[in-house]
């Protein structure tokens, strides 16, 4: 097979994206929240114009999957019906904002609103260029991609930062928003974005910074686990993927549901954790530490299937291993490196040890009942 291709943009609900299972179609939803009725609607949207099977991203966005050709202009009428859908692609795409599930009050909300709204006369920007509204009391979306974040500063005040830089410029909440956007132009005027492949953290790693920028953020806060939090309940989604059956019970439970870039919900104000089958409560469970992207066949790309392999692996994983299952070099479900990463390939899978899906292999070609015994050795074998 042909090295993967790489597509350079992400797809949304008028862009959809045509994969192996069918179309794609990723909605992004205002502030990173659903109420009940529009959770209800995506999931009766889901199963009546596609497979039923729906992704939570790693930008806390909804995908659903398996869409026939045919069915995606009642599929967007749909959306839209729910409030779901942009005027044209061109907002759409540059509506790239995940924002925290753990809330300051409503802050973050408005700020996300007053955001979107700047962003709708914003410069063009590089494809999967992205902003962060993460203002509760100690930033939590670090290690979510991101080129311009909304933090706290230590004493409480709003942050505007550039990605990969350590310090940013405190700003007032009514300016907030067309700072962010103004930032995003100087990062255009620097330079920093050749192709439509730019990001932020390149052009600072080049050494071009903001002025004004002196302010450290508040230590970031480790990303949460499922449990109940003064927030509501925060429930996992094995790889990150749900039924439009579970969503739908989830609707009828009669909270907003908060996106998060964890593979987790949070049900805001709920006050107890949910007795729904196919959810992640338990914090120690092996699955929270195993990512693993759809893979064959819902995957043109991939040349092998990912989640049931990596579900059938989750009780031989040593404890402590974090795991990521991948259909193809590409590693689009965890691009960093892993502990143990297994990749696909025409042979079988071939394991790498501490790095990414694209690194060289310590094994090759394990069938699937080997690929146990590999993950239990902690030391790869001499080559």
């Amino acid at each position: 097979m042909s090295a993967p291709g790489i597509r350079g943009w992400c797809p949304g609900a008028l862009r959809p994206m045509l994969s192996g299972d069918g179309w794609l179609v990723r909605i992004r939803p205002r502030a990173g929240s659903l109420t009940p009725a529009q959770a209800a609607g995506v999931a009766r949207a889901a199963a009546a114009h596609g497979s039923g099977r729906i992704d939570l991203t790693a930008r806390a966005n909804l995908q659903l999957r398996g869409i026939a050709e045919d069915r995606l202009p009642a599929l967007i009428r749909a959306l839209d019906a729910l409030g779901l859908i942009d005027p044209d692609i061109a907002t759409e795409t540059v509506r790239n904002i995940v924002v925290t599930p753990f809330r300051d009050g409503s802050e973050a909300e408005a700020l996300a609103t007053d955001l979107a709204r700047a962003l709708a006369a914003a410069p063009d920007l590089p494809d999967k260029f992205g902003f962060a509204v993460d203002t509760g009391p100690r930033p939590l979306l670090t290690g979510t991609p991101a080129d311009i974040r909304l933090e706290r500063a230590g004493s409480g005040a709003l942050l505007l930062r550039a990605d990969g830089h350590a310090l940013g410029r405190v700003v007032a909440p009514g300016e907030a928003a067309a700072s962010a956007v103004g930032l995003a132009r100087w990062f255009l005027a620097a330079g920093g974005a050749p192709g439509r492949r730019g990001r932020m953290a390149a052009l600072v790693a080049a050494g071009r910074v903001p002025d004004g920028a002196d302010t450290p953020p508040a230590p970031p806060a480790p990303p949460p686990g499922p449990g109940h939090h003064p927030e509501g309940a925060l429930v996992g989604l094995a790889f990150g993927e749900m039924s439009a059956d579970l969503l739908q019970r989830l609707a009828g439970l009669g909270h907003r549901l908060r996106m998060t870039p964890w593979r987790m919900l949070l049900l805001a104000g709920a006050a107890r954790l949910p007795a729904i089958d196919g959810l992640v409560t338990d914090p120690a469970d092996p699955l929270r530490r195993i990512t693993a992207c759809v893979g064959a066949p819902g995957c043109a790309q991939a040349e092998g299937p990912t989640r049931a392999l990596a579900a059938a692996l989750a009780s031989d994983l040593p404890t402590g291993l974090g795991l990521h299952v991948s259909g193809c070099a590409k590693g689009c479900a965890h691009p960093g490196p892993a502990d143990l990463t297994l990749v696909a390939a025409a042979s079988g899978y071939d394991l790498v040890r501490a790095g990414r899906a694209s690194d060289r292999p310590a094994l090759f070609g394990l069938g699937p009942a080997e690929t146990a015994a590999a993950l239990k050795a902690r030391h790869a074998p001499p080559l």
